[in-house]
């Protein structure tokens, strides 16, 4: 049965659905919508409450498909998207390393999601049960690039809003610890 597949499958994706509520809801400790929305405005992710509900309902959705191992493909492109988005947009400039606020751990959750994508969700799953499981390189592909796609458009739609009206536009605003 691939017992380790299925056991990274449904971790990964029960702390993607959480984190994703610690910023829609607050759940498990989160800020809520209202907090991560005035992080996300911070980092220049405007307008803050969209990014922050794109990105919980990323996280949150994309991480309850994986746990189910349903539309695996999507829920990896899901996850991605918001992983990108976060490695450039709090961790990139401090470096690899995550004991200095760095990208490593955001890339690990990435590769593991599209490892799964690529070996497919299992014979425990309801992909497997519809009898629609996706899997393959060029799956795991496209849910890479889609991921990809999402997070450049947030980027581009948050560069066309611009800064706050009360923010000169060369001054760097303040941005929370992790975001993502």
């Amino acid at each position: 049965m691939k017992i380790f597949r299925l056991l990274l499958r449904v971790a990964v994706g029960v702390l993607f659905f959480g984190h994703g509520t610690q910023k829609l809801l607050g759940w498990f400790d989160g800020h809520g919508l209202k907090a991560t929305a005035d992080g996300f405005e911070k980092m220049g992710m405007r307008p803050g409450t969209v990014n922050a509900v794109a990105a919980g309902v990323g996280e949150a959705g994309g991480g309850a498909l994986l746990t189910l191992g349903y539309m695996t493909p999507l829920a990896g492109a899901s996850i991605v998207a918001v992983m990108a988005t976060a490695i450039h947009k709090v961790h990139l400039k401090n470096g690899p390393w995550v004991s200095q606020g760095g990208y490593e751990y955001n890339l690990v959750l990435v590769l593991a999601v599209l490892a799964l994508v690529e070996a497919g969700p299992g014979p425990v799953s309801l992909d497997a049960i519809k009898g629609k499981e996706r899997q393959g390189t060029l799956w795991a592909l496209a849910s890479a690039l889609l991921g990809a796609a999402g997070s450049a458009a947030a980027h581009f739609a948050a560069a066309a809003i611009g800064p706050p009206a009360d923010t000169p536009a060369d001054t760097p605003a303040d941005t929370p610890a992790d975001p993502a």
